[in-house]
């Protein structure tokens, strides 16, 4: 059986949000990949912004955003801003 998003620390309303755009498990947020998985919910929900990005990240390598290195970080906001 497929794990919940919610497993992975995010809340309920990004797991509505992440089911909407077809990602329905924690196993399937893993596949697809944070990045994919922002241009997804972008295409659906414009007003999501980067931090969306950063929790998704965070999530899937089991860390709290804060943990994030400032590298990361730039990368997924240079990515995040080409959308």
């Amino acid at each position: 059986i497929m794990a919940a998003v919610t497993s992975l620390g995010l809340g309920k309303t990004m797991e509505k949000k992440l089911h909407s755009v077809g990602i329905h498990s924690a196993e399937e947020l893993l596949a697809v990949g944070s990045k994919q998985a922002v241009f997804q919910l972008k295409t659906q929900y414009p007003s999501t912004c980067v931090v969306i990005l950063y929790h998704l990240e965070a999530a899937i390598r089991g860390l709290e955003i804060k943990q994030l290195d400032d590298g990361c970080k730039a990368e997924l906001k240079s990515f995040f801003n080409q959308l």
